[in-house]
């Protein structure tokens, strides 16, 4: 059987009853495009919809939902506008296109048979709705499992109504964990009475009954029931409204919380700051002080990971802990409760801007990879902080300088979208204009660098307007204000956009200034480098290959002495392009190939999609003209993520135009459009394969076809790309343009 495409997580243990539920919503699956799971916290909804969705018993999955099955996590969301966005991160849809995030998903899911897992959305239960009914009347093979504490209401919608455990099941859950919890003890029988009385006290609530199988290390049965009902008794007078399943799932969470040290439930307190996965070393920062020493911490952790408290799971960045919601949120108000909750967020907001500033500098190491995957790992806490300092009086600076910092994110591994996001709120007319100092702090450096990574990243995805805006604000604030570097990456950024417009000498000029102000700052980094493979882009394309592979050498070299590999894979593109221009299809097919794998690798769509196209110019030119339509076509998917094929620019479109002529002379029409479409229906992973796979067997003998000589230099202008009147002054050089 093939396996099923998805992300749903792996089992950590044994799924225990809920046979008759799994049965129903096996059923439903079956009937009806939306589905809602609902119940309280902790009485299992996530664990029983993921183990329903994996289960081929009841959905034959392996036909059903030929493209995936996909678990979309919202719980850690507030804000409605990243919704969106949370969805495309769970689809691993990456799109640098610059079109809305709810086209991108309309777009991705219009064709495809797909069951769509989303869990826990009730904070946001109205937007959620919306865009449910939006995505399910747009794409018509699309089904939907949502899982919550209350139904969405739609049309449509059918509702399974999650209830706690019968006393069997409680029983026999209760056991199995207790087995996992305290092991090389005498195992328990489900059958004995003191355990079907703690499961019918507990409410056969699964959250309530692992809790307290994570205290049989220390008490036995007997000694647990004793407890929690001397808890039921202080509770008799609570709220009168509360239903009395919330009241035993608080009253289990409470006794747990009471049977953990001063210490252990400070720190979970304290923890519940954090919005996802979470580190030690964030941990031993944001929640250690004098009332919880830094060398106690982890001994602490470890004592919450024992009782169920924290969860440890491994992911790329390596170790991380979470906590369940509904526990979570306990600690939340016991936070509140101690008047901390400001203080130990801005504690986490510090400590995850120290982390992104981290990550900066050492993206220009050979741990990139390695910085990818913690950028990863970190998001929700990263959204948390940008969200604390844009939402905070006065702190607006701060939310404009993390989301400038996370350029190498944004950029480097394919979240322009989210990019787009964070800087267009941070760089937002603020509704609180009467600050005093506010007009003084409106172009600090902060905003400069948000205003020049806002360019770079609209740049990317072809919004060249918001670009032009926002680099020429960004380059004449940093003239007036003597801010050389801003200004010298604004007239990088500049540079970028006239090569990517098709205007090479102009490219050539700013791009030159800026590496020439870049060498007198002593400024070094992955921008820089960037530059370089940038400018000798510009010069293969007028032709001066050798000076372009000099460039392109000197960029490897520096990479390989630092490690550095994203900028390496583009100069690797243009030296590639040089070679082949030489006619050196051999040279250029290795360079072209480890570019291709180090973009696939960061998930750089831009960098891919252009290696893309030249390796099927490459192919071609090697005899393989149905392999080289079959490129193309996976290159043309890779666009509609990109933005405009090619850019617009008729300076790529060359090469690219030069393939299909050639393929299409040698296959036909017809047959060319068929390996074309071969080629659209191939997800990247596969594309990338196929690329790095070579010709399939030559249909002609190898040669360049006639008329074609290579690179043609391109002398045109881009009118968005041109110079205002009376624009700003400039900082040295011709770095005004």
């Amino acid at each position: 059987m093939r396996p099923v495409p998805g992300n749903l997580p792996a089992e950590l243990n044994r799924f225990v009853g809920r046979a008759d539920e799994l049965a129903e919503l096996a059923r439903l699956l079956t009937e009806g495009r939306l589905i809602t799971l609902v119940g309280v916290g902790g009485v299992g909804k996530t664990r029983l919809a993921v183990h329903a969705a994996r289960s081929p018993r009841s959905t034959r999955l392996e036909k059903r939902y030929c493209d995936g099955v996909w678990l979309a996590e919202l719980s850690a969301i507030r804000d409605p506008g990243l919704l969106d966005h949370a969805l495309l991160d769970a689809l691993r849809v990456t799109d640098h296109s610059g079109r809305p995030p709810r086209e991108v998903l309309r777009a991705h899911l219009a064709d495809r048979d797909l069951l769509l897992v989303l869990d826990g959305f009730e904070q946001l239960v109205d937007p959620c709705a919306e865009l449910v009914r939006d995505l399910l009347r747009r794409c018509p093979r699309l089904q939907v499992l949502a899982v919550g504490r209350r139904p969405l209401r739609l049309e449509g919608e059918r509702t399974v109504q999650l209830a706690p455990m019968p006393d069997t099941d409680a029983a026999r859950l209760f056991t199995d964990r207790a087995v996992d919890m305290a092991p090389g003890s005498r195992p328990l029988d489900e059958h004995d009475d003191a355990v079907r009385e703690l499961c019918r006290r507990l409410d056969g609530i699964p959250l309530a009954l692992e809790l307290a199988a994570a205290r049989l290390r220390a008490l036995s049965v007997d000694q647990i029931l004793r407890r929690i009902d001397d808890r039921f008794q202080l509770l008799t007078g609570g709220s009168r409204g509360e239903l009395p399943r919330h009241r035993t799932l608080r009253t289990a969470i409470g006794w747990s919380h009471e049977l953990c040290t001063p210490a252990e439930r400070l720190l979970w307190a304290r923890l519940s700051v954090f919005a996802g996965p979470f580190d030690l070393e964030a941990v031993e920062y944001v929640c250690a002080g004098p009332d919880l020493p830094d060398e106690s911490v982890l001994d602490v952790l470890g004592e919450l990971i024992a009782q169920s408290v924290v969860v440890r799971e491994e992911s790329p960045a390596g170790p991380r802990y979470r906590m369940l919601d509904t526990v979570r949120a306990y600690g939340a108000e016991w936070l509140d409760a101690l008047a901390d909750t400001d203080r130990m967020r801005r504690r986490h907001r510090d400590w995850y801007m120290g982390l992104a500033t981290w990550c900066e500098l050492d993206w220009f190491s050979p741990r990139q990879a390695e910085i990818a995957a913690c950028a990863d790992s970190a998001l929700p806490n990263l959204r948390a902080a940008i969200e604390l300092c844009l939402e905070t009086e006065g702190e607006v600076h701060l939310g404009r300088h993390l989301a400038g910092t996370l350029w190498f994110y944004w950029a480097g591994c394919g979240r322009l979208t989210e990019g787009r996001h964070w800087l267009d709120r941070a760089l937002a007319p603020a509704d609180r204009d009467d600050e005093p100092g506010r007009d003084a702090d409106r172009h600090d450096g902060s905003r400069l660098k948000a205003l020049w990574v806002l360019g770079y990243v609209a740049i990317l995805q072809g919004d060249n307007t918001a670009a032009v805006r926002a680099l020429y604000e960004c380059r004449g604030e940093a003239a007036r204000t003597g801010d050389a570097l801003a200004h010298t990456y604004a007239v990088h950024r500049l540079g970028c956009l006239a090569l990517l417009s098709g205007d090479m000498p102009r490219a050539e000029r700013l791009l030159r200034s800026a590496l020439g102000a870049y060498r007198e700052l002593g400024e070094i980094n992955s921008n820089v480098l960037m530059g370089q493979a940038e400018l000798a882009l510009a010069l293969v394309f007028q032709g001066d290959l050798d000076a372009a592979v000099a460039l392109c050498a000197d960029v490897r070299e520096i990479c390989e002495d630092s490690g550095e590999r994203w900028a390496r894979s583009y100069a690797l593109y243009v030296h590639a392009y040089a070679a082949w221009a030489r006619g050196r299809p051999d040279e250029a097919r290795a360079l072209l190939a480890e570019s291709v794998t180090i973009h696939h690798m960061f998930n750089d769509l831009v960098g891919l999609v252009l290696a893309m196209e030249l390796m099927a110019l490459l192919t071609v030119g090697e005899g393989d003209a149905a392999e080289a339509a079959v490129l193309q076509g996976a290159a043309a998917r890779l666009w509609q993520s990109v933005g405009a094929p090619l850019f617009g620019s008729p300076t790529f479109g060359a090469p690219h135009e030069q393939c299909e002529r050639r393929a299409t002379e040698l296959l036909g029409p017809e047959r060319y459009d068929a390996q074309v479409a071969e080629g659209r229906a191939l997800p990247p992973a596969a594309a990338v394969e196929r690329a790095l796979a070579g010709p399939r067997g030559g249909s002609v003998p190898p040669r360049r076809p006639s008329g074609d000589r290579g690179p043609v230099p391109a002398r045109g202008t881009d009118r968005e790309t041109r110079e205002p009147a009376g624009s700003p002054g400039q900082i040295g050089g011709e770095a005004a343009g």
